[in-house]
């Protein structure tokens, strides 16, 4: 048997790779993680928590311009998108310092340099050669820059996030989760907002009346949102800083350009393809319930992987790969029924199957959906309506799906999803009683 310089070699740390250090670390492993950026990963740093708190900084628009429904007389407003990066700046680098401390806390040696996979137990790191039992990528994913003339001049997520000037006039390319959660934030936050979708409707890939109800609530907030329209080229403009035009032949000048136009899996220059690392389409690493990719000693976790691009999935999976390495506990995430959320504005959230996709599976379904305008705004006078849906197989009355539009939305869904996770019946949703008045007691009064 070799000796090994570590038991385990995390490549990135970020939230997956993190968990599975920490996890490893208290089952007793040598472990050491390596990050050429911050400690975090996309979520902390450039993705989730930040634009979180931008879309808090947009709704506070609307939460001024209700207030006047409910009596109260709100002065004069002035929107420092200065202030509001300083503020997010502050609370990354807290977060940031936090990562750090649970690292040093677990007794995990973070290394702050770029490491490569040499061989099936080694790593090239900081200008050394270190050993390890088991190695594990866990490298994320970045934005995708379409190969089109002048995408170097457009912005990503990644810099809308460190943008030095508030863009009055934006274009955003995209329908997916990225696009309309900025779409919402820019518009919240004062912007003039196109939205370019190739497809139509918004979201693809989510239930088919949640894509609907999300585009026309955007369209009647004041987006501009154009279906089957594509950006072909980007350049500098005589009276506005950009050009984006369309494929269509029209222009239209803008201050920014922003692709949302998906996310690719950080693998490139890692060694993986050279070791014979099998990898799918998009250069993601392939791997089985239990993490493994088809060299045994080398793992994935994350967005690095095929599966969801979502942080909760990748921290679970990091957790329980590093129980099934150091616990001997062969353990692997149940990756059915998980819930997401669109921080749209407004907000969606979902779990377990679109009616679509249930109609696919199931001879017999049952489909119950209402629409409503809020209680908060019968006052405020806001036109905005939510939606809800529950996807039901007849034969058992199990819910399959259960799906939302609408303000709280991703509270809302969170406490539905242990529902559908434990295989509720209709019935037993019915059988509950709703907490009055809410929203969320429309999930137990459907019919």
């Amino acid at each position: 048997m070799p000796e090994f310089d570590f038991d385990f070699f995390v490549i990135g740390a970020g939230s997956g790779g993190v968990r599975a250090s920490r996890v490893a670390a208290a089952h007793g492993a040598r472990v050491a993680i390596a990050e050429d950026r911050d400690v975090g990963g996309t979520c902390v740093i450039r993705g989730c928590v930040p634009k979180k708190l931008f879309a808090y900084a947009s709704h506070f628009a609307d939460d001024f311009d209700d207030a006047a429904g409910y009596g109260w007389t709100v002065g004069h407003r002035r929107f420092d998108w200065a202030a509001l990066l300083a503020a997010k700046d502050r609370e990354i680098a807290r977060l940031n310092g936090i990562y750090k401390q649970l690292l040093a806390r677990a007794g995990v040696e973070l290394i702050a340099s770029r490491a490569t996979v040499v061989d099936p137990y080694t790593v090239s790191v900081g200008g050394r050669r270190l050993s390890a039992r088991h190695i594990l990528v866990a490298t994320g994913g970045k934005p995708y820059r379409p190969p089109i003339p002048g995408a170097g001049l457009g912005i990503t997520s990644d810099e809308a996030f460190h943008l030095p000037r508030f863009p009055r006039r934006i274009v955003i390319e995209g329908g997916g989760y990225v696009a309309v959660e900025f779409a919402g934030i820019f518009h919240g936050l004062g912007a003039e907002v196109v939205l370019a979708y190739r497809g139509e409707p918004l979201l693809r890939g989510l239930d088919m009346d949640v894509r609907r109800h999300l585009s026309d609530e955007m369209i009647k907030r004041g987006v501009d949102v154009r279906f089957n329209c594509e950006i072909v080229s980007v350049a500098r403009g005589a009276d506005t800083p950009l050009v984006a035009r369309f494929a269509s032949g029209a222009e239209l000048g803008c201050d920014e350009v922003m692709f949302a136009t998906g996310r690719t899996p950080n693998t490139a220059g890692l060694g993986l393809e050279r070791l014979g690392v099998a990898l799918d389409a998009n250069g993601g690493v392939i791997v089985d319930h239990l993490s493994r990719s088809s060299i045994a000693s080398i793992h994935a976790v994350g967005d690095v992987t095929g599966r969801q691009a979502l942080t909760p999935v990748a921290i679970k999976d990091g957790g329980k790969l590093a129980v099934t390495l150091f616990a001997g506990k062969p353990a692997a995430v149940d990756h059915e029924a998980i819930p997401t959320a669109v921080f749209g504005h407004p907000p969606v959230a979902t779990v377990g199957l679109t009616e679509e996709e249930a109609r696919g599976r199931y001879p017999d379904v049952r489909v119950y959906r209402t629409s409503f305008t809020p209680l908060k705004h019968t006052l405020s006078g806001r036109s905005e309506r939510s939606m809800m849906k529950l996807v039901v197989d007849a034969a058992t009355d199990r819910v399959l799906g259960a799906h939302m539009v609408g303000s709280d939305a991703p509270e809302i869904i969170q406490g539905v999803a242990i529902a559908v996770k434990l295989g509720a019946t209709k019935a037993q949703f019915d059988a509950t009683v709703g907490i009055h008045p809410t929203a969320a007691e429309e999930f137990v009064t459907m019919t």
